[in-house]
């Protein structure tokens, strides 16, 4: 039985650690691409101006909200911890080195070692693991030193083995080697309690202090204890019991209820000051990782975390949490409600539940959400309607019971639900659906169906007004709905005889007991006294003049809305309204007409997200009136490499001087164009804070406000410029200007010596200028006979010049008539040869056709003997002599003779050209290149030659080789080209 009671017990206990808050907080990652440094971060601080520093693997890191940089040891090696001395200097610890960070003249941080402090037989040691200031002093613990450093002089303690170092209530304790828990008193090392208080092997991790004297003390596999006084106590609770498994490494304490531990294994988790687990964060809940090598509080209660492989923060004490009902899914929220102590989340997935009890922040509830039995995908409506939960899904009409759902209506997808009267139960209700207004009677605490319905478009947007009820499309307008008292209601698109309508976003809304519409014109409101909207004088003056698309009125009268996945609110709490926005959910809520806004109280706010939910407490939210820091973190010179003038630090910690720099750095005129980084750490708050730069001297006044936190000022005139930049939040509130001084020195021309030197230089050129013109004077007395004379002579010589000139110009006249002549002749020339050759190549056409009737002739002189030679005609007669005297070819060969002539004169000896070149051509062959180049046909030059045309076709292959033309090169081209070749 005692084992089966503890087996329950455990098991109960391990339920209750699985689960977690129902809200969590947001959780920003830094990766190392980010920070540009190292993997692991051992240690994190926060200095006076909240800049955070992490010991790194490659370095010490700094970051102010906008920029890391990060600043290395001169050996190179990582930094394992880091401490903020009550000196304002920036303590670390690395292998083998100890020394400190401190501002430099020109604002950077510089290291300088406090190695040379150690004794020579010291000097060897490993890893530096804990850095504690205590007063004026500061202890680094490395595993077989401490090292003291006080007054610049550093004090040893040897021992076997140091294994932690810490402060309990500003005493300094520390755990060693057989020696046990001890504390540091009077320059010695005293044992804390007696050793019978503390396993002898039980290797500390964290020592965090408590309310009163007590302090919590977290070793990593012997349990937890409470530091009361000088006493030893056991600290043993389940959920802690659950949390020393997963090797606990280090805690932080957030505020007097709350401690937040870390571990190797699962990540951070946060305990209350009785043992209690309150959240856990972990690597499903958006962590890099759960293995986490430090942890650190800021002053804003926020968490930093450093991580195996990065930096995360956690902006725990942020207004603003998230809700993922379906964990690690992170599905798109679309509605919610409270109902029966239980909180309902309708997603994309389906709807989920969790239990919830009456805490002012539902947000710290630990509760698991579990999927409700029913349809899955979209949840458009989740509504109390006459005491029952009903769900709008794209699946029909619900109704929610005992973790399940019950259909009503299948019809179609349903959009929202409306009671008709004000006094509960309403026998009936209306439903938005796809296809437009379904009503439903309600009897006997069920819901039924009569058919009546008014369909149109899809009504996601509807307004009641008495007997009216009012239907929006975005795009297809605005329908009037007339409800009859059981007859079906008749229906009628809005006569939108004003012009009100918008092409887009129509949207319609009741808002203060008024019927408002809001679309790209602006926002009215229905008149019932004149049957139509007109522009609403009542919002008109508290919303913006933009586009509202979701407006919801909370119980406490205020406004809130969404235009352009922007969230607002219209405060109505004060004399006078106000509007609040929310820039850190900016782009992150839901859009296109799928808002949703659930304003249980002041202290939870439902924001559907893409991503689930947001829930902001409002109140928290309004709170914030802290002071907003502001500072300028680097100043450097515009394309110029190691420019930087000033790094963002000052050389004393007052609050005057981290506005306003006391030595103001001279710049020279060839590097006048300044870059200036700033930010305001702020980190919970970063995407809603904006600056508004000013430069003295220079801009006319203040900037507008921007996200943007660097500014470049190019090509600045000599002079002394002050450059101020502040910075404010989502209510407006400013911080104080940061300040910085700097002068652009003249360039070396406009300096007081250059101008000495100009007046020294002025002086000489007049006194230069007086005695030239005085002995100018003396000259041109003496000179002016002989400039009368010059000027005679002179005068001669022009008249000669103009003589010499006018017989030039004759000469040139003469020669021009000369080559106008030989010009004419030159045409004259030209048109007599065009002329000759016209005729003669009229003559070589005609000949040409003498050649062909010659040919002609031949072939019947040929045939004629044929004839004869098959007959018996007498060839000895005087008429066949006469026939054959007359066929005779002497003519036809002095025919050839005459055309060969012509040829040559129209082709340009082209015939001769050949012959001379090669010789070895027969006429036949000059008869066939001549006919060629001629471009006849092998058919025509057949006919002509009274040859076959395979007669022709050997004659060219003869020719080819005569003329020694290769295969590949065509002859007709040849021939035609060869005239110009050979010139």
């Amino acid at each position: 039985m005692r084992k089966l009671l503890l087996t329950i017990l455990s098991l109960s206990v391990l339920n209750g650690f699985t689960q977690n808050t129902i809200a969590l907080p947001g959780i920003i990652n830094y990766p190392k691409q980010i920070y540009n440094a190292g993997t692991q971060n051992w240690k994190i601080v926060q200095d006076k101006k909240g800049i955070i520093y992490a010991a790194n693997d490659e370095g010490l890191l700094s970051f102010d909200g906008s920029f890391w940089k990060k600043y290395t040891l001169p050996g190179g090696t990582g930094v394992r911890s880091v401490a903020i001395g009550n000196d304002g200097r920036i303590y670390i610890g690395s292998q083998g080195e100890i020394g400190f960070f401190e501002p430099g003249r020109n604002g950077n941080l510089q290291y300088r070692s406090l190695n040379d402090l150690i004794p020579e037989s010291d000097k060897d040691f490993t890893d530096i693991w804990d850095v504690v200031p205590v007063g004026n002093e500061v202890f680094f613990r490395a595993f077989r030193k401490i090292f003291q450093l006080e007054n610049d002089r550093i004090t040893v303690f040897g021992n076997p083995a140091w294994s932690f170092l810490g402060l309990h209530h500003n005493k300094l304790i520390s755990k060693a080697w057989q020696k046990g828990l001890l504390q540091f008193q009077n320059g010695t090392w005293a044992p804390f309690s007696q050793p019978d208080y503390f396993p002898e092997k039980a290797e500390i991790t964290a020592i965090v202090p408590l309310t009163g004297d007590s302090s919590l003390l977290l070793t990593k596999h012997h349990g937890s204890y409470i530091l009361k006084g000088e006493e030893i106590i056991p600290f043993n609770t389940p959920d802690l019991r659950l949390i020393n498994e997963k090797n606990p490494y280090s805690a932080a304490v957030i505020d007097k209820n709350q401690i937040a531990i870390i571990t190797n294994l699962a990540g951070c988790f946060v305990i209350n000051d009785k043992g209690e687990l309150i959240q856990r964060l972990s690597k499903q809940d958006g962590l890099q990782s759960n293995n986490i090598l430090s942890v650190f509080i800021d002053r804003k209660k926020n968490i930093w975390l450093g991580l195996d492989n990065g930096i995360d923060f956690i902006a725990y004490n942020n207004a603003i949490k998230h809700i993922y009902p379906d964990y690690q899914e992170h599905s798109a929220g679309k509605a919610a409600i409270i109902y029966k102590d239980h909180l309902y989340i309708g997603t994309s997935n389906g709807v989920y539940q969790a239990g919830i009890s009456s805490q002012p922040d539902l947000g710290l509830i630990k509760s698991k959400f579990e999927l409700i039995k029913g349809p899955k995908g979209q949840v458009w409506n989740l509504s109390e309607l006459n005491g029952q939960l009903v769900m709008g899904h794209n699946d029909g009409f619900f109704v929610i019971e005992n973790g399940a759902t019950k259909m009503i209506d299948s019809s179609s997808g349903f959009w929202t639900f409306q009671p008709l009267s004000n006094v509960a139960p309403s026998s009936v209700v209306l439903a938005g659906t796809y296809n437009g207004l379904n009503f439903y009677n309600f009897q006997n605490g069920r819901f039924t169906n009569p058919e009546i319905h008014a369909h149109f478009e899809s009504a996601r947007f509807v307004a009641i007004d008495n007997n009216i009820a009012w239907a929006a499309h975005p795009y297809k307008g605005l329908y009037k709905i007339t409800m009859n008292g059981g007859v079906t209601p008749t229906k009628e698109p809005y006569k939108d005889t004003k012009g009100i309508l918008s092409h887009n976003n129509n949207h319609i809304f009741k808002v203060k007991s008024r019927v408002i519409l809001s679309n790209d014109k602006g926002i009215f409101e229905y008149n019932a006294k004149t049957g139509d909207f007109e522009p609403s004088r009542f919002l008109r003056d508290m919303l913006p003049k933009v586009p509202i698309r979701y407006m919801k009125e909370d119980w406490n009268g205020n406004i809130w809305f969404v235009h352009d996945r922007h969230l607002g609110v219209v405060d109505l709490s004060t004399k006078q309204p106000r509007i609040i926005y929310f820039p850190e959910l900016n782009g992150k809520i839901t859009g296109n007409g799928l808002e949703y806004i659930y304003p249980y109280n002041n202290s939870n706010i439902f924001i559907a997200a893409e991503e689930g939910f947001y829930l902001l407490n409002y109140d928290l939210y309004k709170q914030f009136k802290e002071e907003i820091p502001i500072q300028i973190s680097d100043v450097r010179i515009v394309n110029k490499k190691d420019s930087t003038i000033f790094g963002g630090y000052f050389n004393k910690e007052s609050e005057q001087q981290q506005l306003i720099n006391e030595e103001v750095p001279e710049i020279n005129y060839a590097w006048n164009s300044i870059h200036f980084d700033y930010s305001s750490p702020l980190y919970g708050k970063q995407s809603s804070i904006e600056y508004a730069y000013f430069l003295e001297d220079f801009d006319n006044g203040w900037s507008a406000w921007t996200k943007k936190n660097e500014k470049d000022y190019t090509y600045l005139s000599p002079g002394t410029y002050t450059f101020k930049v502040k910075a404010r939040t989502h209510e407006g509130q400013e911080s104080k200007a940061a300040v910085y001084r700097f002068t652009i020195l003249a360039p070396w021309y406009r300096t007081s010596w250059a101008y000495s030197v100009y007046i020294l230089l002025g002086m000489l050129a007049i006194y230069t200028i007086y005695k030239w013109q005085k002995k100018k004077f003396i000259l041109q007395q003496h000179l002016h006979d002989e400039e009368r004379k010059r000027m005679e002579y002179l005068h001669q010589l022009e008249i000669e010049k103009h003589q010499e000139e006018q017989k030039q110009l004759m000469y040139l006249h003469q020669l021009e008539l000369e080559r106008n002549e030989k010009e004419i002749i030159r045409l004259q020339n030209e048109k007599l040869q065009s002329e000759i050759q016209v005729k003669n190549t009229e003559l070589a056409s005609t000949t040409f056709n003498l050649v062909q009737k010659g040919e002609m002739l031949m072939k019947v002189k040929e045939e004629f003997v044929r004839m004869k030679k098959s007959s018996e005609i007498d060839k000895d007669t005087d008429d066949y002599k006469k026939i054959l005297r007359m066929l005779g070819d002497d003519k036809m060969k002095k025919n050839w003779e005459q055309f060969a002539v012509h040829f040559d004169k129209v082709h340009s000896n082209f015939l001769v050209s050949l012959k001379s070149i090669y010789p070895n051509l027969t006429a036949s062959d000059l008869k066939l290149c001549a006919y060629l180049r001629l471009n006849l046909t092998s058919k025509e030059i057949a006919q002509i030659m009274n040859i076959t045309i395979k007669g022709v076709e050997l004659g060219r292959h003869r020719l080819r080789k005569k003329l020694g033309i290769q295969p590949d090169v065509n002859l007709v081209n040849f021939l035609l080209n060869f005239h110009s070749e050979i010139n």
